[in-house]
């Protein structure tokens, strides 16, 4: 493991290599969260959830997350509370927005997710990162490639975007909102085959701050 990069500022993984790591987003529809959840458990890929504590999806899906996230196959990193943008917020709203979302992290999942922090819509200013940093949350997390699934896209689609993000050393953004991804698993899995990819999730990859 590494430490992070100085600045904190994520978009892909350091050095040459085969690894991806494939994070997914805010947890708006709980078969979603549910589906992704139990393709993980069924291939051994590891994600990183980047969650919305305002969603039931959490709660709903407690019993099945929990051994996934005690053996570090899944992490929980912080999105905010309800996924606003933050560039938008006075600065207490913006710590309120972190801060919430840390809580219910730790209460509900006993998970501390600092330092990773996805400002939603990837949006973001040294106000922001100030705040964060604060907080505990010095890596701000982007991404390098995006399967565009936050809204309804089509299943052919989202392979074609994978195809496209899926490379060694990648940070991937995909959703836990909408439907369609869930029939795509087979080929995502096989498409991480094919390219010789290992999955990991960031902190298998990044040294915990000092």
């Amino acid at each position: 493991r590494v430490p992070l990069p100085g600045g904190g500022l994520l978009n892909k993984l350091p050095g040459d290599g085969n690894l991806l790591a494939l994070t997914v987003d805010d947890g708006v529809n709980t078969d979603v969260v549910r589906l992704y959840t139990q393709f993980a458990k069924d291939t051994g890929v590891r994600l990183t959830y980047f969650v919305n504590g305002t969603y039931r999806s959490w709660t709903d899906n407690l019993a099945l997350l929990r051994p996934l996230i005690e053996s570090g196959q899944i992490q929980l990193g912080n999105h905010t509370w309800s996924h606003p943008n933050l560039t938008k917020l006075p600065v207490r709203r913006v710590a309120e927005q972190i801060s919430r979302n840390d809580e219910f992290l730790r209460t509900t999942f006993g998970v501390d997710a600092r330092p990773y922090l996805r400002p939603p819509y990837g949006r973001h200013n040294s106000t922001v990162d100030a705040v964060a940093a604060e907080l505990g949350y010095t890596g701000i997390t982007l991404w390098s490639g995006s399967l565009s699934d936050s809204t309804v896209v089509t299943e052919d689609y989202i392979v074609q975007m994978a195809q496209r993000a899926f490379a060694g050393q990648a940070i991937v953004i995909g959703h836990l909102n909408h439907l369609p991804v869930t029939h795509v698993y087979e080929q995502l899995r096989d498409l991480i085959r094919a390219r010789n990819l290992r999955t990991v999730t960031l902190n298998d990859v990044f040294l915990p701050p000092d």
